[in-house]
C-alpha cells in the first residue's frame, strides 16, 4: 500500500487476522473499532472484564442502552447468546488461559515483547491500570494496536521500556500504521510495510529489524 494505513483501515486489518471461533477482548480506546469489522460468520465472541460475552459494537449514544456497556464505559451491542457473569468470574477468564487474543493499545513495546500501556511514569500522569496485567498474562496471544512514532516522532517500538511496565514477554503481534510486526524470540520481524520502505523502518527504529 502507497500510504499509511487510516484507523479504520488498521483495524480492519487486525480483525481479519484474528482466527474464526476464537474469544477476543479489545482493549478500551482504539481496539474497541476492531468490532466493527469483525465478520459476523466469524465465530468470533468478544469478551469484556466488567462481565460480558457475546459483546457486539460500539454504538452512538442515540442506540445506546446504557445496561450494556464494555470496559471503556461505552454503549455497546449484545450478539444472540449474550452471557453476563460477576466481576470477579470475568477476571477468572482472563488470568486462567480462557481468552485466545486480546488487543491493547500501549505506550511502548519492547524488542522482547515487553508491554507499557498503563502509565508513562510522568508525575501529572494518573494512572490506568484497569484489566491491562490480568490480560497481559492470562491471555494466550497479546496483540498491540498504536502508533508507531509518538507527536514527537520518537518510537514506540524500542528495545526496552523506559515506561512502567504492563507485563514481560508477553506481546506477540504489533500492528501500526505504517508497518506490522511479529515481536519476542527471535527478535522483530517485519510482517509489512505502508507507506514507508523496510529501509526508512530501519533507519528510524534502534531495534533490529528481519525482513518480511
Amino acid at each position: 500500500m502507497s500510504q499509511p494505513l487510516g484507523k479504520d483501515d488498521l483495524a480492519r486489518l487486525i480483525a481479519g487476522d484474528i482466527p474464526d471461533g476464537s474469544y477476543v477482548n479489545l482493549g478500551i480506546g482504539q481496539p474497541t473499532s476492531i468490532a466493527h469489522h469483525l465478520k459476523p460468520d466469524s465465530g468470533v465472541i468478544l469478551h469484556t472484564e466488567n462481565g460480558m460475552l457475546g459483546m457486539g459494537e460500539v454504538v452512538p449514544a442515540d442506540r445506546a442502552d446504557w445496561d450494556l456497556t464494555n470496559a471503556g464505559k461505552q454503549p455497546v451491542t449484545e450478539l444472540p447468546g449474550a452471557a453476563y457473569f460477576h466481576h470477579a468470574d470475568s477476571f477468572a477468564m482472563m488470568r486462567g488461559g480462557h481468552l485466545d487474543v486480546c488487543v491493547m493499545g500501549a505506550f511502548q513495546v519492547s524488542a522482547a515483547g515487553d508491554l507499557a500501556n498503563w502509565h508513562t511514569g510522568a508525575p501529572d500522569a494518573i494512572p490506568a491500570v484497569g484489566g491491562a496485567m490480568d490480560l497481559a498474562v492470562g491471555a494466550k496471544e497479546v496483540w498491540v494496536m498504536m502508533t508507531l512514532f509518538t507527536k514527537t516522532g520518537e518510537p514506540k517500538l524500542v528495545p526496552e521500556c523506559t515506561y512502567p511496565l504492563t507485563g514481560k514477554t508477553c506481546v506477540t503481534r504489533v500492528y501500526t500504521e505504517v508497518a506490522t510486526f511479529l515481536v519476542g524470540g527471535e527478535g522483530v520481524r517485519v510482517v509489512n510495510t505502508f507507506g514507508i520502505t523496510f529501509e526508512e523502518l530501519e533507519s528510524r527504529l534502534d531495534v533490529p529489524l528481519a525482513r518480511p
